[in-house]
């Protein structure tokens, strides 16, 4: 055989194994194929894939929400930093070694309780020789207007001399006068003495403490024994913008304006307050002005030096129209939504809107929609105006929704149920 023979079988064997292998994929190829091809948007082949390529001619899925009336309050976030009303570093004020404390670390403490004790002793010995001396005084104080009273009758009966009624007369008010100071060593001897004992000036927490029992403590001393710090009331203080100001000033004139602090998420409540102070001028480096709000922190969700969101409301809209903030969408005019139109072939409509206000979860609508209008909430991937549509029950939202391009979502139903619609779980996809 020659070599061009022996080339031409071997080509035509290539040839046969090619075609067998072909028909053997069209016998093995499954059946529910061509149908999910040609539901997806043609017949099996090159236009069926096209067609999964490019989508399908039926109607979108959607969900849809009517407009509601509600009062809506008018807020400013803003980040501010907990201050405590009061905070105390408690010192001595007399010489001595600390003999006691009154506290364990982290206690709460009432106004006038005591905090420490100083060694007494030497005040206790002042105190009580002040005391002598006073009670020394009385005693030739009396003596003294004894006599005042007998060198009177004397000089009546001029068997004395007005000279010796006179000066006996200035010794005793010499005395009464001697009297009154020792009162005053008394008063200072009592109040150095008391100083012995530290109290708590204000309610509070302790801190951790400064000094221990045994040191000798000076009233110089710079660390003073412990701090105390007042958490209940507590105030945060924000900033606001400047532009902010006007309607903060508003808001405050009527009646404290109201105030929320959050936790880091921005949305969990710690606790509620009211506006206690805005500054008296404006940061000219950074354009804000500080406000300082008061909060009761029963629940001691709030802690001084501590970061906190707050949101101030200033007004409040009454009867506002509200939509899902998931409704409003953006193109290159301004915002729109889709209002679902009324008739057989339900369709849509893109109409242009003026939110006043919007956040993350509700948009206040100034117009462009009517109170019976339903808009669209979701499956806005292959929506435009007039494009066909299909609402989803809401009932049935939790077996079907649409996905973010408008194709539905089964819910799993079986590992062998073709219907299913393979692995895709319930639920709504967001758009």
């Amino acid at each position: 055989m020659s070599w061009s023979k022996y080339r031409l079988h071997l080509i035509i064997a290539f040839l046969a194994v090619v075609v067998a292998l072909a028909g053997a994929y069209r016998v093995l190829q499954p059946a529910d194929s061509n149908e999910e091809t040609a539901q997806e948007g043609g017949p099996a082949g090159p236009g069926g894939r096209r067609g999964r390529r490019h989508g399908h001619d039926g109607p979108t899925v959607v969900t849809v929400a009517e407009p509601r009336i509600a009062d809506v309050p008018v807020t400013i976030d803003a980040v501010g930093t907990a201050q405590a009303l009061n905070t105390v570093t408690v010192r001595t004020q007399v010489d001595g070694r600390l003999m006691e404390l009154g506290f364990e670390d982290g206690q709460d403490v009432r106004k006038g309780d005591v905090v420490a004790k100083i060694d007494p002793t030497l005040y206790q010995a002042a105190y009580d020789q002040a005391v002598a001396k006073k009670a020394q005084d009385e005693a030739n104080l009396a003596n003294a207007r004894v006599d005042v009273v007998r060198y009177q009758k004397l000089a009546a009966s001029n068997f004395g001399s007005q000279q010796q009624f006179a000066t006996q007369k200035a010794l005793v008010t010499q005395l009464e006068a001697q009297i009154r100071a020792d009162q005053g060593a008394i008063d200072n001897a009592k109040a150095t003495l008391d100083f012995a004992t530290i109290r708590s000036p204000i309610d509070g927490r302790t801190g951790i403490r400064l000094v221990d029992v045994g040191n000798i403590l000076h009233p110089s001393d710079q660390s003073g024994i412990v701090v105390i710090t007042q958490l209940k009331p507590i105030y945060v203080v924000f900033t606001l913008p400047q532009q902010h100001l006007p309607a903060a000033q508003k808001a405050q004139r009527k009646a404290p304006a109201p105030a929320v602090a959050l936790g880091p998420d921005n949305a969990t409540p710690l606790d509620t307050g009211v506006v206690k102070v805005i500054d008296n001028q404006i940061d000219a480096m950074t354009g804000t002005v500080k406000v300082r709000a008061i909060f009761d922190n029963r629940r001691l969700a709030l802690w001084p030096g501590q970061f906190v969101n707050v949101r101030l409301t200033v007004d409040t809209l009454r009867d506002a129209q509200v939509l899902p903030s998931v409704a409003v969408q953006r193109g290159p005019s301004g915002p729109f939504v889709y209002v679902l139109n009324a008739g057989e072939n339900a369709t849509v409509s893109m109409r242009p809107v003026v939110i006043s206000r919007q956040d993350e979860r509700q948009a206040v609508v100034a117009s462009g929609v009517a109170a019976t209008d339903k808009v669209v909430t979701s499956g806005f991937g292959r929506l435009a105006d007039g494009s066909r549509v299909r609402v989803l029950d809401p009932a049935a939202a939790t077996g079907e929704a649409p996905s973010a391009e408008g194709a539905p979502v089964r819910s799993r139903r079986g590992r062998g149920d073709k219907s299913a619609g393979g692995a895709a779980p319930a639920g709504a996809a967001r758009p």
